[in-house]
């Protein structure tokens, strides 16, 4: 009778997935794009572990659990088919897998988009491999646990302790329900888990530098093996052949490409080259194949201003903290993606700071297509910044991060941690330091702001919180006077980074509430809720001319894109549909640049 239930139990999830659409279905990594791929989303079947006896119970070996769920969606969403939104502490997933005949003799290689938190890989019953980490994509290789040609059992369990304070979790609720700037939580699987075929000495990734200065651009590769077979790397504007260079394939190489002429990456026009990766061997066979773009721009600060290729460029940022009403934090669509980014340049803005929430891949393909600036962050809160164990995991996750997400021309700052107001002066400056270190190693192009909001112990941009509502007061607070130190949300703590000149950016401001009226019981913005929508106008107006009359704001980043649940802030409402009259919005948000600044 078990037998012809699992039977039973394959053949409905065969027939469902026939019968549906494939959800986000696009090629995930459209930075390093490969065309041997499966995409494995869709239903697979899956089981709440509460009591954590899964693997006492054999659930590693099971090809068909109780429910079924839709990836890559949460089980808290809408689109998962789930909306089970009390803690998840374990849950397990099952589907099988069918490795393509054709991928025999390479390696395959199981990618998942992100995980929340901490995973443990089945093949067949045996375990794979474990990852710690929720924001964070990563690989398995299953050449050694597969065939080619043959059907394989995978299952995937996984635990997410959102109130241990050792691990991350952005602004997911640590009670049962929403509240303030808290808000659903996200278990398990939320990006796109897929395969790929890759020969076994193919390449590994590629570090992009352009220099911008010398018009030229680096290009550092790394091969899963090395060898004395060839790389080529090809540098186009559409079908035009720019440059190309060849190496043997060692890691380590640099291959230096000169690009006359340059044409630059800007929010202005963001212009992309397209790069292709081959590998060949000695009898000048392909091997491997990659196809890429970079964007050739180049971001520093001096003097306290922030620079976009050599000129003084002021940010008009919006805080995104890219929550969707029936997805969660994974968007439903490729489209709402593009979508969002459009909504931000339409509502004036050049670029968003990504809140407490690592953005997927192709948010950052759809940023640099469409040129638009972005903050890339952690999703630091939840975490507890004096504990020895979860500064050890936020490393190891923010690390990923970085090498994952450097070669995008649209994200043009890093930063790890916002608002650690509540950090002792031990463990947390130790791991700050660590943090702007290790970055910095990984990616000195880039400046760091430590901790949005202050609490800062080594940054390059010196980023505050302000919500004043009265223009007048937010203006004087915002002046900078000769011998002060100027305005800053933690004083008097010795420990801490004092300012020496950076950037100064309001990255956080506004949030001016906005709601129907059958919402003012239940949802909140910044201040008292403007009467009608013209003293909004009037209000935001003045906040926004506080940026511009200051003598040292240099960027600031308005409070936010979207409401999101129960904080009803944002110039959109929380399913995307505009507030107010956009034309107004923008010309309020660019009543000022940098140009016009003293």
């Amino acid at each position: 009778m078990k037998r012809l239930l699992t039977l039973l139990c394959l053949c409905i999830g065969c027939l469902h997935l026939a019968a549906g659409v494939l959800p986000r279905s696009e090629y995930p990594r459209p930075q390093f794009v490969r065309n041997d791929w499966v995409n494995l989303n869709g239903e697979w079947s899956y089981e709440f572990d509460f009591g954590k006896s899964g693997t006492h119970r054999n659930l590693q070996n099971s090809n068909c659990l109780k429910d079924r769920i839709q990836v890559p969606f949460c089980p808290e969403s809408k689109l998962s088919g789930v909306e089970y939104t009390d803690f998840i502490n374990c849950m397990w997933y099952q589907r099988m897998i069918d490795i393509p005949e054709n991928w025999t003799g390479k390696n395959i290689y199981l990618h998942f988009g992100a995980v929340d938190y901490y995973a443990e890989i089945y093949l067949d019953g045996n375990f794979v491999q474990r990852h710690y980490g929720g924001s964070s994509s990563f690989s398995v290789d299953i050449t050694r646990q597969v065939k080619a040609g043959m059907r394989h059992n995978l299952v995937v369990r996984v635990t997410d302790d959102l109130r241990s304070g050792k691990q991350t979790g952005g602004k997911q609720s640590p009670t049962f329900y929403s509240n303030g700037c808290l808000y659903t939580r996200v278990t398990g699987i939320w990006q796109t888990v897929w395969m790929e075929a890759v020969d076994r000495k193919g390449l590994k990734s590629a570090v992009l530098r352009p220099d911008i200065d010398q018009e030229q651009l680096f290009v550092s590769p790394e091969f899963f093996q090395e060898s004395d077979n060839e790389i080529e790397v090809i540098l186009k504007e559409g079908e035009k052949t720019i440059a190309s260079r060849k190496a043997s394939c060692v890691n380590g190489t640099m291959l230096v490409l000169p690009v006359k002429k340059m044409k630059l990456w800007s929010p202005e026009n963001p212009f992309l080259y397209d790069i292709v990766y081959r590998i060949k061997d000695k009898q000048g066979n392909l091997l491997d194949e990659v196809t890429s773009y970079v964007g050739m721009r180049k971001i520093h600060t001096a003097d306290g201003k922030f620079y976009l290729n050599n000129q003084p460029y002021f940010l008009r940022l919006v805080l995104d903290q890219g929550y969707y009403p029936d997805g969660i934090w994974t968007a439903p669509s490729d489209e709402a993606l593009r979508k969002d980014i459009q909504l931000g340049k339409d509502a004036g803005f050049n670029g968003a700071r990504l809140h407490q929430k690592v953005f997927e891949e192709r948010y950052h393909y759809w940023a640099d297509k469409l040129g638009y600036l972005t903050w890339s962050e952690s999703a630091s809160w939840a975490m507890n910044h004096d504990d020895e164990l979860a500064a050890r995991n936020f490393i190891a996750e923010w690390t990923e991060v970085v090498i994952r997400d450097r070669n995008h021309p649209s994200i043009v700052t890093w930063t790890p941690f916002n608002e650690s107001w509540g950090a002792g002066n031990v463990v947390y400056p130790r791991l700050v330091r660590d943090v702007y270190r290790i970055t910095k190693a990984i990616d000195p192009t880039r400046p760091i702001n430590d901790a949005s909001g202050d609490k800062h112990i080594l940054t390059d941009i010196w980023g505050v919180h302000n919500y004043q509502q009265d223009p007048k007061i937010l203006a004087d607070a915002l002046i900078g006077r000769e011998g002060e130190e100027p305005y800053r949300n933690i004083r008097d703590d010795k420990s801490l980074a004092v300012y020496e000149g950076q950037p100064y950016i309001v990255s956080e401001f506004g949030g001016i509430g906005w709601m129907k009226p059958e919402e003012n019981g239940t949802s909140w913005g910044y201040g008292s809720v403007p009467e009608a929508m013209e003293d909004f106008y009037k209000r935001l107006e003045g906040l926004v001319q506080a940026m511009g009359s200051s003598n040292i704001v240099v960027g600031f980043c308005y409070t936010q894109l979207t409401d999101v649940e129960q904080e009803k802030n944002g110039i959109y409402y929380y399913d995307r549909t505009p507030k107010f009259d956009m034309n107004r919005i923008k010309a309020i948000f660019q009543s000022f640049d940098y140009s016009q600044k003293k």
